[in-house]
């Protein structure tokens, strides 16, 4: 029970091809937006979709995957954890974020352009 304290599973479709950061030593990080839809009917019988956006974040063998499978419009199921932070803005303003941290991805729909390695 103790790893569903914070545990997020999402399934929806990137924004964006995944940014990448390269660090010393083989270390990478991507970071994409995920869309995910949710379908409902209102009281008049009319079906809706709302979007709710959320940040991912992968780091090591999963932003390698990232960076060779995934690109805008790809579905992909993930399992991660939510973190909280804050940085400085360019005017000095404190900003916060929500991320999720990518633990476990699955792509649903890969570009077949993509050659497999």
């Amino acid at each position: 029970m103790s790893t569903l304290k914070n545990s997020v599973r999402l399934t929806g479709f990137l924004g964006s091809k995944p940014a990448i950061k390269k660090f010393g030593d083989n270390k990478s990080l991507a970071r994409v937006s995920i869309a995910v839809n949710e379908r409902y009917k209102t009281h008049k019988g009319e079906w809706l979709t709302d979007t709710q956006w959320h940040h991912l974040v992968f780091w090591g063998k999963h932003a390698a995957f990232a960076e060779k499978t995934l690109d805008k419009g790809s579905e992909i199921s993930i399992e991660g954890k939510l973190i909280n932070r804050s940085f400085q803005d360019k005017e000095g303003k404190t900003r916060y974020v929500t991320e999720i941290v990518v633990n476990e991805i699955q792509a649903l729909n890969v570009n077949r352009n993509v050659q497999a390695s």
